[in-house]
């Protein structure tokens, strides 16, 4: 795409839709793969300093009602390495929560940039914007969904197994965001996933319902210990989300026993050990795990430089 045709004009009924990525399986498997193996080339390309401006003169928006670390800068940098400009736009900085439709904020920024990268707090607002935009919405987090994690945590595994055959992971504490795009993901590739969270902290029933469409079959479970023996890869997140906080000494007490400590390693003396950060030490797991040699938790993080890279490229190409 030229730099003049990059600039945002007013859609005409010839337009061909955009490709929103709202969840991880709005992509197919082929799809998925082809974004992933985009990842490997931008990441080699950025290691031995090879140019890979492929987005020269376009400009991300990235709307934040969450604050976050990983996800600004991981944008902004990748959009920066790619030749183009992020612009940061908090929910105090435009008119989102001060009486403005979404429909009007999607269908505004529509004509200003090229790709809307969005991070809220409920799904179905995502959704608005990518109904009334004319282009790319990328959900860069909501209550229900993280699929951009999920692009990372897959290239990650890849990295670390040569592939995702025979491959199996232990998915241990909450049925969180990161948890349910990750089941999705896992099923996508075919990989043998084991869930164990407290009685009444699972992964919500419909999107077992989606692994299972797409050919996954999860084990569920109530038991860390069943989740993690003989796992080559153990992953865990947060126990209290943003949101929750008022929730916390409930949710300590039902998360008693799920701490990826290196008790719980001992069934599975070959697994690795992830977490999407930012990591509570102590709690859900430990400052000794976390900073051992079986820990893959930073180049995880770092592959969401590469992973969003490699989808910003790829929706936009």
């Amino acid at each position: 795409m030229s730099p003049s045709q990059s600039q945002s004009q007013s859609p005409s009924p010839s337009d061909p839709e955009p490709r929103h990525f709202l969840e991880i399986d709005d992509v197919s498997h082929e799809e998925l793969l082809e974004v992933l193996d985009l990842a490997d080339d931008l990441k080699h390309a950025q290691q031995t300093g090879e140019p890979h401006e492929a987005l020269d003169g376009q400009t991300l928006g990235m709307i934040f009602q969450k604050p976050s670390t990983r996800t600004r800068v991981s944008f902004e940098t990748g959009m920066t390495q790619l030749g183009g400009h992020a612009i940061f736009l908090g929910a105090d900085d435009i008119q989102l929560g001060r009486g403005e439709p979404l429909k009007d904020t999607s269908r505004t920024l529509s004509r200003y940039v090229d790709v809307v990268m969005a991070r809220l707090f409920k799904h179905d607002n995502v959704e608005v914007l990518a109904a009334n935009s004319s282009v790319p919405i990328v959900n860069g987090l909501t209550d229900d969904a993280h699929p951009c994690q999920t692009l990372a945590d897959l290239l990650t595994i890849r990295e670390q197994e040569g592939g995702f055959d025979d491959v199996s992971v232990a998915w241990i504490g909450d049925g969180n965001n990161v948890g349910q795009s990750f089941v999705i993901g896992a099923a996508m590739t075919d990989m043998d996933l084991t869930v164990a969270t407290p009685e009444g902290y699972g992964i919500d029933d419909s999107v077992i319902d989606r692994a299972q469409e797409l050919g996954g079959d999860p084990t569920v479970t109530n038991d860390p210990v069943e989740a993690a023996t003989d796992a080559d890869i153990i992953y865990t997140d947060v126990w209290i989300s943003m949101g929750q906080e008022d929730e916390r000494d409930v949710r300590m007490e039902a998360f008693e026993g799920f701490q990826v400590c290196s008790d719980l390693l001992e069934h599975a003396p070959g697994a690795s050990v992830m977490h999407c950060l930012p990591a509570h030490r102590g709690e859900e797991i430990t400052d000794e795990v976390i900073e051992s040699d079986r820990s893959i938790v930073f180049d995880q993080a770092e592959n969401r430089l590469h992973a969003q890279k490699a989808l910003l490229q790829w929706l936009l190409d």
